[in-house]
């Protein structure tokens, strides 16, 4: 399922205005990582947001993927002391297995209800006090990887639910950035990959992915600097608020498209 690439022979106009959204959508991506990079999530779906647009419908998913996931893999290289190790192999084999089904899930899964149930569920771990082994367990990784990777095959987006499960672990400010960065970097290496194997053309977007990347990992460094300025006390609050404020936002996609 190849992606559409910018073809034939372009004018200076055109030349000038594709120059202009590589500018732009570098700066978004510097801009979205710092967020990602202060407090841990929120700038990937930020960003999400902002390049239908800039790019075509059909290549936003997978450059996304792409971007994010050196975005992610510089916010975990800036601060490796924090990394825990533990989380990688289950959350990776659950990310394998998401990506293959993924792969087939747009022919016959409808995803209008998706975005409710995924909100809702983000709610209930993030502010309903469950003590579950399961939440601390391995297999809430395998599982948590099948889901992100499944899911983010065809929406992107998903990283709050893994943010909500990671701070039934630690409230640390750090371990929690660190660790949704090395969660969401396996889960869009593991996509850019399946990717690859569909058949997208990534070769074609090699300015804007370079660009984007580039301005990600400058984000990335300068959220790690910010970071230190968030007050301790704080963090974990505003950390709390930024995955409910993002899980309503998903409700309210399902509300605003009548799934209800």
């Amino acid at each position: 399922m190849p992606f559409g690439v910018y073809g034939g022979k372009l004018n200076c106009a055109v030349m000038s205005s594709e120059l202009l959204n590589i500018v732009v959508l570098s700066l978004v991506a510097l801009s979205t990582s710092a967020i990602s990079g202060t407090f841990g999530l929120g700038g990937g779906v930020i960003l999400l947001l902002v390049m239908p647009g800039l790019v075509p419908i059909s290549a936003v998913i997978p450059v996304h993927a792409y971007v994010q996931f050196f975005s992610n893999a510089s916010r975990v290289a800036f601060d490796l002391r924090h990394i825990a190790w533990h989380i990688i192999l289950p959350f990776t084999c659950g990310s394998v297995v998401g990506a293959l089904l993924g792969a087939q899930w747009a022919d016959w899964v409808s995803l209008d209800l998706l975005p409710l149930f995924a909100g809702l569920l983000i709610l209930v771990v993030t502010w309903v006090p469950i003590a579950s082994p399961q939440l601390t367990g391995k297999s809430a990784f395998v599982v948590l990887g099948f889901y992100q990777t499944g899911l983010g095959m065809l929406a992107g987006g998903t990283g709050p639910l893994g943010a909500s499960v990671l701070s039934q672990h630690s409230q640390q400010r750090d371990w929690l950035v660190v660790n949704t960065g090395l969660y969401m970097m396996i889960n869009h290496g593991v996509r850019v990959i399946a990717f690859s194997l569909l058949g997208v053309a990534f070769a074609s977007w090699w300015e804007v992915i370079v660009a984007m990347s580039a301005g990600s990992v400058a984000g990335s460094w300068l959220g790690t600097l910010l970071r230190k300025r968030v007050p301790a006390a704080n963090f974990f609050a505003i950390f709390r608020w930024m995955i409910t404020l993002l899980a309503v936002r998903m409700v309210w996609i399902a509300t605003q498209e009548g799934v209800l």
